[in-house]
C-alpha cells in the first residue's frame, strides 16, 4: 500500500487569496475544480477577519424557527460510565456540532465557526473525555451533504477547538482513538463527493494531530468508509474502502469497473495492511461497506454491504417514490459476518424483500451498523429503518417510534439496554433496548432548508422546504418590536421535501409550490384543495421525458401573480393560474445524451422576468448555459460570454431600477469548487461584469437587491450573508449571532423590510434592514447620524411580572469613524433623565433604553419614565445629533 507522511504547518502560497476572490481568474474555458484546501483555508480566516471589522457586525439576526422539528444528524458520543456522567455529543450534517450536560434536557452549540459546519463524524477519547475529536464532512454524500474541512481536535470537553489537518479529505466517516495513549488517532477519508483526489484513506498520527501519515490508500476514486479497532488488540484494526464519485446526473453508485471496495486489515497498528474478503461477493458487486465487531468477542466482526447483486426476487418496473424510472433491482443491504477476524465470511442475513427494501435505492447513504458489546448475535443495521437481529443477522426487525434515515448508534457498555440514535430528525434515546423512544426533535435546531418564501398577510409568513420534512410555514412576529422577534413553531405548508414555494401576493390562501423534480401544484388553502399541474405540462412535450431538477424553479409574474413560469429544461408558462399552459422555449440546456442519469441533470435552476419590462425574461441551468428573451420567449439568445464553463448558475435576478441590469451567482459545489462567482451585466447580458468584489469564499448560492435601495445587494455563501451598500463594489459580512452556516437562499420582505435566510443546517433567520436601507451616501458621509427612533412603550405595570410587556426604545446610529458614544435621554424641561453608554464602532450601532431613570446606586427596582415625548441626544466627540422619540401608555391592541 502506498504510505505519505504529510507535516501540518503554515505554509500558504502567496497570491491565491487574491485569485480565488476573483471570479475572472477562473474564467477560462475548461472545468476548474478541487479548490487547493490551504487556500480554501486562508480564504475563510480572511473572512473571520472580516467579521471582525465590518460596518454591519452589530446589526443582529434573530432566530426564528422552526421551534418544533430539528435535522439530520450523522453521529453520536457518549461520555461513559453512564449514572456518572450524562453528556453527549453529536454531529450534525450541516450544523455543526452540540453538546448535553444533562442528557438531551438542554443543548448548547460547542462548534459552529469553521470553514464548514458539515460533520462526519464525532469521537471521545476513551482515556480523557475532554478529548474530543470531530471530523469535517458527511460521508454519505447526499444530495444536500456538504465539503468538510479536516479534523478539530479539543483538550477542554468542546469549549475550544484546534484545526488539526486534513482538509483535503472533504468527508470524514470514522475517528478512532487508541484507549489508553489519546495521542495515537486514526483516522478514514473517504474523499471528495465530486472529484477524484488522493487524500483518500487511512490516515495515522502519534503526536496528537501534529502530523499524519497516510498508511492505508488504494487510489483516487476509493476511500475509507469505516474503520473499527480491536479492544483486545489495539495493534488491529479492520478498514472499509469504498470506490464512489457523485455524478451530477447519477447517484454514487457502483460502475462496471470498480473494484476498490472491500475490507483492509492490520496487527502492526496499520504498517502493513492485507485485504480480507473472502466470502464477500466480487469487488464489482461490493458499494458502500460498514464493518463492526463484538467488544467482548472480538473475533466475531459483522459488514454491512450495499451489495449490487441482482435481486432474487421479481422485479416491478415503472417509476420510483419520485417519479423516477427504477433502475435494476440489487440485493442491496446484505450482512456477513466473520467468526475468525475476518479470515472468512459467511453471508448470514436473508435474501427476501425485508432485506432488499431496508435501505431503499439508497444503500449509499446509510451502510452503518453495531454489534451490541456484549452480545455477538446482536446486530442493528441502520436504513431506513433502525433495524435489529438477535440471531446473528439472520432476520432482522425495525425498531419503531422514531424519525426516519438512521446514520448513528452508540450502545452502552455497561449496559446494552441503554441506546442513543441519530437520524435525519434528531436524536433519540431509549433505556429497554429499543422498544420505547424519548425523542430530541425539537431543541435542536439543526433544520435543513432549501429555500425561503414569504407571503403579504399580516403578519407575513415564511415558507420553505426542508430535507425529510416536507414543506412549512411559520409566522414572522413584528407586535413586539423588530428586534424581537420571537423563534416560533412552524406548521406544515403545501408541497414536498424538495419545493419551491410562491405566494399570490393579493391573495395568502393562493400557494403554488413546485415538488420534487418539477411536480408544481396551486394550493387554496381555504377550501383545502390541490391542483397539481405535471401532467398537463407532460401533455406539450408527449415525446421527451421531462427533466426538472430537485429544487424545480418557478416564479410569479412581478406584473401579474395569475401568470407563472415554471421550468424543466424547457420554459413553461401559465397565463391563468396554472389552468393551462404552453411551453415558450425549446431545450435551453446542453442536451448531452452521456450525461443523462437518474437524477435529473440539465434542468433549469434559475428564472427572473424583469420588473420593468413584461417579457423580458432570464433562465440559467444547472449545466451552466444562461438565456435571455425579450419577447416572452419568441427569440431565445444564449448569454454565456465569459462565463466560467458549465458553473451551476444558482441565481439569476433582473433588476428592478434598469432594465438592462441582470445580476447572477453561480456555484462551484459540484466540481469541489469553493471560488466567489458573481456577476453582473449592464447590457442584458451581452457582457459580464466580475461582481464578486472582496468576498473570499463561495460556493455562492443566491444575490438579491435590496427592494428600497438601488445601491444594496445580498450575497448568501456557505460561511454566510454579505451586503454591499455601493452596488457591489466592496462587501461586507452580517455576522452578529448567526452561526458560519450554508445559507441557501434570501428574501428581503417589500413591505416589511425583514430580510430572511434559509440555511441549511440551523433553521431560519430574520433580520431588521431598514437601518442597512437608509444608508444614502449622506448618511455614510456624515461623522454620526442618529436614526429616526420608533415609539416604545411602558408595561401596563410595574410589578415585575408584568416588565415583559415593555417595549424598550431602540436606538440606532451610524459613526463613519468610531469613537466614544455617549446617548443621553433628555425630558421636556430638558433634563437628563437617564444615560447609556454605546458602542463606539464604525458602522451601524444599537443601544437600548428600557424607559427607566437613572436610580441611585444599589438600587434594584427600575423606575420608569411617563409617558410623553422624549429627547435623545447622541454625543461622540464634538459631534451631538438628537431626535425625538415618543414613550407610550400600555396598550393591549
Amino acid at each position: 500500500m502506498k504510505r505519505k507522511r504529510i507535516f501540518i504547518g503554515g505554509i500558504v502560497c502567496l497570491g491565491l487569496l487574491l485569485l480565488f476572490g476573483s471570479g475572472a481568474a477562473f474564467g477560462a474555458k475548461k472545468r476548474i475544480h478541487s479548490t487547493p484546501p490551504a487556500l480554501r483555508l486562508e480564504c475563510y480566516a480572511q473572512h473571520a477577519a472580516m467579521k471582525e471589522i465590518s460596518m454591519f457586525k452589530n446589526v443582529p439576526w434573530q432566530f426564528i424557527g422552526p421551534m418544533n422539528i430539528s435535522g439530520r444528524m450523522t453521529d453520536v458520543a457518549v461520555v461513559t460510565p453512564k449514572g456518572e456522567h450524562y453528556t453527549i455529543y453529536i454531529a450534525g450534517a450541516s450544523g455543526g456540532v452540540w453538546k448535553t450536560t444533562n442528557e438531551g434536557v438542554t443543548w448548547m452549540p460547542v462548534f459552529e465557526h469553521a470553514a464548514s459546519m458539515s460533520i462526519g463524524d464525532v469521537t471521545i477519547a476513551p482515556s480523557d473525555p475532554d478529548i474530543v475529536w470531530i471530523g469535517g464532512g458527511e460521508a454519505n454524500i447526499f444530495r444536500s451533504s456538504m465539503a468538510g474541512a479536516g479534523v478539530y481536535r479539543s483538550t477542554d470537553a468542546g469549549g475550544t477547538w484546534q484545526h488539526m489537518g486534513l482538509a483535503g479529505t472533504h468527508t470524514i466517516p470514522r475517528i478512532v482513538i487508541h484507549p489508553k495513549d489519546p495521542e495515537i488517532v486514526y483516522v478514514a477519508a473517504s474523499g471528495h463527493e465530486w472529484t477524484d483526489n488522493e487524500e483518500r484513506g487511512v490516515y495515522k498520527t502519534t503526536d496528537g494531530g501534529q502530523s499524519w501519515e497516510k498508511i492505508l490508500f488504494i487510489d483516487a476514486k476509493t476511500g475509507a468508509i469505516d474503520l473499527v479497532m480491536d479492544p483486545e488488540d489495539t495493534n488491529t484494526l479492520y478498514a472499509a474502502t469504498w470506490q464512489r464519485i457523485r455524478k451530477k446526473w447519477n447517484d454514487p453508485r457502483n460502475e462496471p469497473d470498480y473494484t476498490g471496495s472491500g475490507i483492509y486489515k492490520t496487527t502492526d497498528a496499520g504498517s502493513s495492511w492485507k485485504p480480507i474478503n473472502d466470502g464477500l461477493p466480487e469487488p464489482r458487486y461490493r458499494g458502500r461497506i460498514g464493518i463492526d465487531l463484538c467488544q467482548t468477542q472480538s473475533h466475531v466482526i459483522y459488514a454491512f454491504i450495499d451489495n449490487y447483486e441482482p435481486a432474487v426476487t421479481d422485479y416491478e418496473a415503472g417509476d420510483d417514490a419520485y417519479g423516477r424510472p427504477r433502475g435494476s433491482r440489487i440485493k442491496g443491504a446484505t450482512v456477513y459476518r466473520s467468526d475468525d477476524g475476518g479470515g472468512r465470511w459467511r453471508r448470514v442475513s436473508q435474501e427476501n424483500q425485508y432485506m432488499e427494501n431496508l435501505s431503499a435505492t439508497y444503500g449509499w447513504v446509510f451502510g452503518q451498523m453495531r454489534v451490541d458489546p456484549n452480545d455477538p448475535d446482536k446486530v442493528y443495521v441502520m436504513g431506513l429503518q433502525l433495524n435489529v437481529s438477535e440471531d446473528g443477522g439472520e432476520t432482522f426487525r425495525p425498531l419503531r417510534g422514531m424519525h426516519v434515515d438512521h446514520h448513528g448508534l452508540w450502545i452502552d457498555p455497561d449496559n446494552s439496554d441503554y441506546l442513543v440514535n441519530v437520524n435525519d430528525g434528531g436524536l433519540a434515546i431509549s433505556y429497554d433496548a429499543g422498544r420505547n423512544w424519548r425523542t430530541f426533535y425539537d431543541n435542536l435546531p439543526l433544520v435543513q432548508f432549501f429555500n425561503v418564501g414569504y407571503d403579504m398577510d399580516t403578519p407575513f409568513r415564511v415558507y420553505g422546504s426542508i430535507q425529510d420534512h416536507g414543506s412549512y410555514r411559520g409566522i414572522v412576529d413584528l407586535s413586539r418590536g423588530r428586534n424581537r422577534i420571537p423563534s416560533v413553531d412552524f406548521e406544515s405548508a403545501p408541497g414536498g421535501e424538495g419545493s419551491s414555494h410562491a405566494v399570490d401576493p393579493t391573495d395568502p390562501n393562493t400557494v403554488y409550490s413546485a415538488g420534487f423534480y418539477g411536480t408544481i401544484s396551486r394550493s387554496e388553502l381555504a377550501t383545502g384543495e390541490n391542483f397539481p399541474f405535471l401532467r398537463d405540462l407532460r401533455r406539450l412535450n408527449p415525446d421527451v421525458r421531462l427533466r426538472g431538477q430537485w429544487v424545480a424553479p418557478f416564479i410569479l409574474s412581478p406584473h401579474n401573480p395569475r401568470i407563472i413560469y415554471h421550468g424543466m429544461q424547457f420554459l413553461f408558462r401559465s397565463m391563468n393560474r396554472g389552468e393551462s399552459w404552453e411551453s415558450i422555449s425549446p431545450d435551453l440546456t446542453t442536451n448531452d445524451p452521456e450525461k443523462l442519469g437518474d437524477i435529473p441533470y440539465q434542468t433549469l435552476f434559475s428564472i427572473s422576468e424583469s420588473p420593468l419590462r413584461f417579457g423580458l425574461i432570464y433562465a440559467g441551468t444547472d449545466d451552466g448555459r444562461v438565456h435571455v428573451t425579450k419577447d416572452g420567449g419568441l427569440m431565445w439568445e444564449e448569454i454565456v460570454k465569459g462565463l466560467p464553463y458549465q458553473k451551476w448558475v444558482s441565481e439569476l435576478v433582473a433588476s428592478k431600477y434598469d432594465e438592462a441590469t441582470v445580476y447572477m451567482s453561480q456555484n462551484g459545489k459540484r466540481d469541489d469548487d469553493f471560488a466567489v462567482y458573481l456577476w453582473k451585466s449592464t447590457d442584458y447580458g451581452k457582457t459580464w461584469q466580475d461582481a464578486s468584489a472582496n468576498i473570499p469564499s463561495g460556493p455562492v448560492n443566491v444575490i438579491r437587491e435590496d427592494p428600497k435601495n438601488p445601491d444594496i445587494l445580498y450575497v448568501g455563501t456557505d460561511l454566510g450573508v454579505y451586503v454591499s451598500v455601493d452596488g457591489g463594489k466592496k462587501y461586507h459580512v452580517l455576522p452578529r449571532h448567526l452561526p458560519t452556516t450554508f445559507v441557501h437562499d434570501i428574501i428581503v420582505h417589500p413591505r416589511d423590510d425583514i430580510m430572511v435566510a434559509a440555511t441549511h443546517g440551523r433553521g431560519i433567520w430574520a433580520m431588521d434592514v431598514r437601518p442597512v436601507q437608509a444608508l444614502t451616501p449622506k448618511i455614510l458621509a456624515s461623522d454620526a447620524y442618529l436614526y429616526d427612533v420608533e415609539p416604545a412603550m411602558l408595561p401596563r405595570s410595574t410589578r415585575r411580572w408584568y416588565r415583559w410587556m415593555l417595549r424598550p426604545a431602540q436606538m440606532v446610529y451610524y459613526l463613519k469613524e468610531g469613537g466614544d458614544a455617549t446617548l443621553s435621554i433628555l425630558d421636556d424641561s430638558g433634563r437628563v433623565v437617564k444615560k447609556i453608554e454605546g458602542t463606539g464602532d464604525a458602522g451601524l450601532n444599537f443601544a437600548e433604553w428600557d424607559l427607566s431613570r437613572d436610580v441611585p446606586a444599589g438600587s434594584d427596582e427600575p423606575e420608569f419614565v411617563e409617558a410623553g415625548v422624549y429627547t435623545v441626544r447622541l454625543t461622540v466627540g464634538a459631534v451631538s445629533v438628537e431626535k425625538k422619540v415618543r414613550v407610550e401608555a400600555y396598550s393591549s391592541s
